[in-house]
């Protein structure tokens, strides 16, 4: 009897396998029928992949629907706008796509045909992980205090909450409950050491960058509110690093032409469903990092909640046999998920209010609403532009009156109102484009942010890392 055949993972390459969440499978698969004695060929077509489709060429811009919900008053604004239409106009080439939509916030977010912050893409079975973008699931909570003193709301959240990279110390975590660490563990983008230890570790910590915990006033019954924003934070850049090197193995092999930042799993490929499953997963977690730093806030403080509810706007949607991909922006219809209100939080700045409002599923605006009040410039053009003016200056300028807390201690001028779009034009878009009605305002009191932090490379624990 012959030595039954060698199998490793070069030689499925070679008969054509793509590594990913499948790949191990089809190893396994390989290795027993050898070990039963099949010949190569035998096994070769046992474990066949299906066959590739002919490889799909970039479609013409002009024959894909693109609505611009984006005005421009000011000279940075023209070429902000310019660029955003520009960047969209070849994304919207990539075989998938059918429709596009770019909102009063959008701004680019880097090399030409990469989703801009503010720009909803709708692709036919396809989910593309650089359309969500690493901070997979960013999103907003709010809880309704009730009549609680603000200032007391802040003291506590400063001693609940945490910024920068890595994860909590030993001792200071959240508890991670089993059964969503279950669900990691049965999933085969999520089932790894590294993800599990991180989905513990990060829980309760809200990164850097423009992520910050709020507190106000709304205007309607005068309650005090806490509002956060972050998103899934190390276990969904962890799932973004791996659903993008399955994107470009399909890339490769279905649309060459297509730009990387733009490659598609098939939704529905095995790897496919699995990563449309782990991103379920990855937005429970955050709603329970959200949660957990709301809830402990609240207790804290020995507060009874009036209401508490979220939404996300670095996601990706499924309706109507499309999958809608929306960076930085915010779905607008009350049935997106089961856990939608129908309601949305638009944050602005610092020293603006955060509008409560419900979204109106406008059809140019594909079903979203905006996210925020976006960038006309990038964060090193508005440092360049403050000239002289020192950091301490420039905060006590256009916060006056405000308790900013910068958790790293340093000032981070690039979050300051004056590196964001004017709050009241965004306002006025929102209503000229019917975008959204607007319910409340939960007016400025104070916030909390991560600062200018230094890389961790320096200090070893709190850094300036963007997740």
């Amino acid at each position: 009897m012959s030595a039954p055949v060698e199998i490793d993972g070069k030689i499925l390459i070679e008969w054509g396998h793509t590594p990913g969440p499948a790949f191990g499978a089809a190893l396994e698969q390989a290795r027993a029928l050898a070990a039963e004695g099949r010949d190569e060929a035998a096994i070769r077509a046992a474990v066949a992949p299906a066959p590739l489709p002919p490889k799909l060429p970039l479609q013409d811009a002009d024959t894909i629907p693109l609505h611009v919900s984006l005005d421009a008053e000011t000279p940075d604004e023209a070429l902000n706008r310019e660029r955003v239409i520009e960047t969209m106009r070849t994304l919207v080439r990539t075989p998938t796509v059918a429709a596009a939509a770019i909102m009063p916030d959008a701004c680019p977010a880097g090399p030409l045909g990469t989703i801009p912050v503010g720009g909803i893409v709708s692709t036919r079975n396809a989910i593309h992980p650089g359309m969500h973008s690493p901070d997979i699931c960013c999103s907003v909570m709010m809880t309704d205090l009730g009549m609680v003193d603000p200032a007391a709301v802040l003291d506590a959240a400063s001693g609940v909450t945490h910024f920068g990279a890595g994860g909590r110390d030993q001792g200071r975590r959240f508890t991670l409950s089993l059964d969503l660490l279950d669900a990691f563990r049965a999933n085969p983008f999520l089932n790894h050491q590294k993800m599990l230890h991180t989905a513990q570790s990060h829980m309760g910590t809200q990164g850097d960058g423009n992520h910050f915990l709020f507190v106000g006033r709304s205007r309607a019954p005068g309650h005090t509110a806490i509002v956060t924003h972050h998103g899934s934070r190390g276990p969904g850049a962890q799932l973004y690093r791996a659903g993008v090197e399955v994107a470009e193995h399909w890339r490769r092999r279905l649309s060459p032409e297509t730009l990387r930042q733009n490659a598609w799993i098939p939704a529905d490929s095995d790897e496919g469903r699995d990563y449309w499953e782990a991103l379920q997963i990855i937005r429970r977690w955050t709603k329970a990092n959200h949660n957990a730093i709301h809830q402990a806030v609240t207790e804290s403080l020995r507060a009874t909640p009036a209401e508490r509810f979220w939404n996300e706007h670095n996601f990706v949607f499924e309706r109507d046999g499309l999958y809608h991909h929306g960076k930085g922006a915010t779905p607008a219809w009350g049935s997106y998920a089961s856990d939608a209100t129908g309601k949305v939080l638009i944050p602005l700045n610092m020293a603006e209010p955060v509008l409560v409002a419900r979204g109106r599923d406008a059809g140019h605006a594909l079903g979203f609403a905006p996210h925020g009040a976006g960038r006309n410039m990038s964060r090193t053009e508005h440092r360049r532009r403050m000239g002289d003016t020192t950091p301490e200056a420039l905060l006590a300028a256009e916060t006056q009156g405000l308790d900013v807390r910068f958790f790293g201690g340093k000032i981070d001028v690039s979050e300051l109102p004056s590196s964001y779009k004017r709050a009241a034009s965004v306002v006025e878009q929102i209503g000229r484009y019917d975008l959204a009605d607007i319910e409340d305002y939960i007016d400025p009191v104070g916030c909390i942010m991560a600062g200018d932090m230094a890389p961790p490379w320096l200090n070893g624990h709190r850094s300036g890392r963007r997740n």
